[in-house]
């Protein structure tokens, strides 16, 4: 196994907890990075030789390196990843009482590039960096070992294998796996389109936010946003709302939502709206529409740190639209999932627009990610979902 040597004071983040190598801190007089393959496992040596433990490597990335094991005994193999996969479930049977939820949250659970979503005996997985592209036979050999699937799709079509360079594809590797996977959540039966929907089909992230919205719902009009297949809307139908709107840009989406609203018979309380999220928030108030409950969780309008400018303003304007279309002492949750959005930057926007609309906001109630994203106390970056629950009264 080839060494890959640090710059002097480049393994005090690794020693913290931290697993990214970027390609500054490499000693490529010692170790140029031409010298590796994409994916190699490489032992990882400090200034003055001290091993550090193993990565796997990609020359031609900004992240060069993962660290994937402190031993430098230990390899990410089959082992390994049965043994990761096991320590991943055993967090994800502790907080949930139905086998759906993300089984990997990458770096969290030790497996860097790596997601798996599970849905009951169907397993999604989503390799995003070389490293572990090169090892997708022993990441499957490992889920037969620990589970009995149904199937298991490889959803390989994310923005990072273009920076990896690698080349996308989505394909059924084992047994069968249906265009809309069944899922529970919050005791709600849903289905997530698990071939052709965002990302993994579905968004677990926000299972905790849903069950607290639940409780605001009953007998309200509500309209939820940006909402993809009705993770939130038809949660709220469950819960016992009078009327639910999903506004969503896409038709496809939007169809899956009408399924999952007739998955729980409430298809005559469903209303879906396809376009622009702020343009159909402009309409709905030309026409004078005000919702008991307005759900705001938008995509990420901040990717990177260069977006922030440009992004916030975008989460202030959509922030706006929606306090606008909140009746009387009405509920906003408004939520983001852009790890550059500060918290304290999305409640001075709840202030700031509240006001400006002369209204006075009461923040009762916030949330995280759960469980099955747990957060990497050395990586800022599995740190990124937040949502807050907002009255809105009047002055």
């Amino acid at each position: 196994m080839q060494v890959l040597r640090l710059n002097s004071g480049a393994d005090k983040r690794l020693r913290g907890g931290h697993v990214w190598i970027y390609s500054n801190e490499v000693n490529t007089k010692a170790t140029p990075l031409k010298q590796f393959a994409a994916g190699e496992q490489v032992v990882v040596e400090t200034a003055n030789g001290k091993a550090l433990g193993i990565a796997y490597v990609n020359p031609n990335t900004l992240i060069c390196a993962r660290l994937i094991s402190r031993s430098v005994k230990q390899t990410m193999d089959q082992s390994l990843l049965v043994h990761r996969l096991k320590v991943a479930l055993s967090l994800r049977e502790a907080c949930f009482d139905q086998p759906c939820y993300r089984l990997v949250f990458g770096d969290s659970d030790g497996l860097s590039g790596l997601v798996i979503d599970r849905y009951f005996d169907i397993f999604v997985v989503q390799i995003s960096t070389a490293g572990m592209e090169a090892l997708k036979d022993e990441i499957l050999a490992a889920l037969l070992k620990v589970f009995k699937p149904q199937g298991v799709l490889f959803r390989n079509d994310g923005k990072m294998r273009d920076m990896e360079g690698l080349e996308s594809y989505v394909e059924t590797v084992y047994g069968e796996v249906p265009d809309m996977a069944p899922l529970m959540e919050n005791g709600v039966p849903l289905v997530a389109p698990v071939k052709a929907g965002q990302k993994t089909g579905w968004f677990y992230d926000h299972r905790l936010n849903r069950a607290r919205m639940q409780q605001h719902v009953a007998g309200k009009k509500v309209l939820d946003l940006f909402s993809y297949v009705g993770g939130w809307g038809v949660q709220a139908l469950a819960a016992g709302a009078d009327h639910v709107t999903c506004l969503d840009a896409s038709e496809f989406a939007l169809d899956v939502a009408e399924e999952n609203a007739r998955i729980n018979e409430a298809a005559d309380r469903f209303t879906t709206m396809q376009g622009d999220a702020f343009d159909g928030c402009k309409m709905l108030l030309e026409e004078g529409e005000k919702f008991d409950v307005v759900i705001l969780d938008p995509p990420a309008f901040i990717q990177k740190r260069k977006d922030i400018r440009n992004g916030e303003q975008a989460y202030r304007r959509m922030n706006q639209l929606a306090m606008r279309l909140v009746a009387k002492n009405g509920i906003l949750v408004s939520a983001s999932c852009s790890m550059h959005l500060q918290r304290d930057r999305l409640v001075d926007m709840i202030r700031s627009e509240s006001r400006a609309l002369d209204r006075q906001a009461q923040i009762f109630d916030q949330g995280h990610q759960g469980g099955d994203h747990p957060v990497h106390p050395a990586i800022p970056e599995t740190d990124y979902l937040k949502s807050y629950f907002v009255r809105l009264l009047p002055v």
